[in-house]
């Protein structure tokens, strides 16, 4: 989780944290504080959770470095949509 802190005659009273999923909170000085000492407090380590295998990502999978996925397959699969969906629209009489 990264902070920065807000420029201005704020700067003391909020702050914008990112959290490890991406999200961006802005956050008062206080409530950081007392998170930092809930989280020293409490001593039980946490689980290491990887965001590629959340429930809410259906289709995300982690690869190794070197076997990502190519662009050229999703151009293939636009163009071979493309082709199909022209192939069975020129069935349809009616159209021009």
């Amino acid at each position: 989780m990264t902070t920065q802190q807000r420029g201005g005659s704020k700067a003391a009273a909020t702050k914008i944290v990112t959290t490890n999923t991406g999200r961006i909170l802005r956050v008062s000085a206080d409530e950081v504080t007392s998170s930092i000492a809930a989280k020293t407090a409490t001593a039980a380590p946490q689980p290491v959770i990887d965001p590629a295998r959340r429930a809410d990502v259906l289709f995300r999978v982690r690869r190794d470095e070197g076997h990502e996925l190519s662009a050229w397959w999703m151009i293939g699969a636009f163009v071979v949509t493309s082709g199909l969906v022209i192939l069975l629209l020129s069935g349809v009489p009616g159209i021009a």
